[in-house]
């Protein structure tokens, strides 16, 4: 099976979140890395679970859900960098993926809801 380019970008945003937190650990800040730990690797969750729907409903509301979470993973990576516990690269490394995953996303997501 070949993976798509959201499969791909998904898994590596998951990827680099998880590495991120190893450093978070250090300096023992749990309360964001629970929840972006959570957001970000449920993206590829959802698209994953996308692929085997039951119906082109449920492949929307899998679809709906994460944007929902790369909306929200956006969200606490944007707090992490305000506060100073994530440098700018790093900022901008999973930022722009994250934004890039969300553009697929919508664009996906209107193909899918044409003629519903």
């Amino acid at each position: 099976m070949q993976k798509t380019q959201l499969q791909t970008l998904s898994k590596e945003l998951a990827i680099k979140i998880l590495l991120m937190l190893k450093a978070l650990k250090q300096i023992k800040e749990n309360v964001i890395s629970y929840q972006i730990a959570r957001s970000g690797t449920s993206i590829g969750a959802n698209i994953r679970e996308a692929q085997f729907a039951q119906s082109k409903a449920d492949f929307i509301t899998k679809l709906r859900i994460a944007l929902k979470e790369a909306g929200e993973t956006s969200y606490w990576l944007e707090l992490l960098w305000e506060v100073d516990y994530i440098d700018d690269v790093m900022f901008k490394e999973l930022s722009t993926l994250c934004t890039k995953i969300k553009i697929l996303l919508v664009h996906s997501l209107k193909t899918a809801s044409k003629n519903l």
